[in-house]
């Protein structure tokens, strides 16, 4: 396993096994172009490496050159292809072979495409080291395919992740399997802290707590935390922009973590618009939103005893308790039709021993 920036990858092709799926591209090429020069195009970065060692496979005349397109941020194509470096100038009446390094959507190679047809080439080909058929376009023919692969992200001989990685010998692909990302939801003192506690434990996550980042800042004296107090006082939820901001600073300064627990947040669709749009920044997602039900007399009593032993204005008083009730039930009901709309969202029931509850819950996560 290797560490990339904020990202595991694992061992996935070895060196002999890329060389070998060169080499397979060059004795194809070699079959059709031998007895005539082919110009060779490279599309950099990325196939700085495969066009090295084809060039040393290939055992015929030929000429080379490199174009440079980018259509990556982080591990995901933005969609729009730029063109950094042009053509060489003089390429009429040549026989161009386009070398990719990998291709997966097909965009960048609709640009080459569209590139090679406003040229008065002789014919243009495309191969490409690394093809990922299950989320190729099929637009256009690939002529030359050196190996395909599954819809993995990878780095390694020449690939990247946020510029490093190009130059390992080897190909790795991003561990998936060490991050997951749950939301834990439910009415005040409906148990999201004591389960996150065990859950946090057994899969190995990071707990972040709206209501302990709310009084880290209070105690600390931070703006947001003043600003926090004021409406937790009042037994009224706290603003969008208030929460989210604070959620952002943890997720940034855990940023190392295997995933994360989300106990108290998102509690509108607002929020959980906001947090999905922040995670994808990050190249995370959530994979499941948790629901703890529970019955409403008995969420009162439950809090009203917290409030004895936590000494807090807002768990000591019904009247500011069944109002953050009212408040859960006018925004954060709405989350239900979001979360399932994304077929992420389950309902556990919040009734019983501590130890029964979690066994529900692991065995919804056991099966995501």
């Amino acid at each position: 396993m290797i560490q990339l920036h904020d990202k595991q990858f694992k061992p996935f092709l070895s060196q002999a096994q890329v060389l070998a799926a060169v080499k397979n591209v060059a004795d194809k090429i070699a079959a059709d172009y031998k007895d005539e020069t082919p110009l060779f195009v490279g599309v950099l970065n990325g196939s700085f490496m495969f066009v090295s060692d084809l060039l040393k496979e290939y055992q015929h005349p030929c000429e080379v050159s490199f174009v440079k397109l980018s259509s990556y941020s982080g591990l995901t194509s933005t969609g729009i292809v730029e063109t950094l470096l042009d053509l060489p100038e003089d390429i009429s009446g040549k026989s161009v072979i386009i070398l990719e390094d990998i291709i997966d959507t097909g965009r960048t190679l609709k640009e080459l495409v569209h590139l090679f047809s406003q040229t008065n080439v002789k014919e243009f080909k495309i191969a490409t080291l690394f093809h990922k058929p299950s989320v190729y376009n099929g637009e256009y023919k690939i002529d030359y395919i050196g190996m395909e692969i599954p819809d993995k992200f990878i780095v390694g001989y020449g690939l990247d992740y946020n510029e490093l990685g190009r130059n390992l010998k080897e190909v790795y692909q991003l561990n998936q399997n060490t991050m997951i990302n749950l939301v834990l939801f439910g009415k005040p003192g409906a148990g999201k802290g004591t389960q996150a506690e065990f859950l946090k434990s057994e899969y190995n996550l990071k707990h972040i707590s709206t209501g302990d980042v709310f009084r880290y800042n209070i105690k600390n004296g931070t703006e947001l935390g003043v600003l926090a107090k004021s409406f937790i006082d009042k037994g009224d939820l706290v603003p969008d922009e208030v929460t989210i901001k604070m959620l952002q600073d943890e997720v940034i300064k855990n940023a190392d973590a295997k995933g994360f627990i989300f106990d108290g947040f998102p509690r509108t669709t607002a929020q959980a618009e906001a947090l999905d749009a922040f995670l994808d920044s990050k190249d995370m997602k959530i994979n499941a939103t948790i629901a703890l039900e529970a019955n409403d007399e008995i969420l009162i009593q439950r809090l009203l005893e917290r409030g004895k032993v936590s000494g807090r204005a807002d768990d000591q008083d019904e009247s500011k308790i069944r109002n953050r009730f009212e408040e859960y039930n006018l925004k954060t009901a709405p989350l239900i039709s979001y979360y399932e709309g994304k077929n992420k969202f389950f309902s556990v029931n919040g009734i019983g021993k501590i130890s029964e509850i979690t066994e529900r819950l692991k065995k919804v996560i056991d099966t995501l």
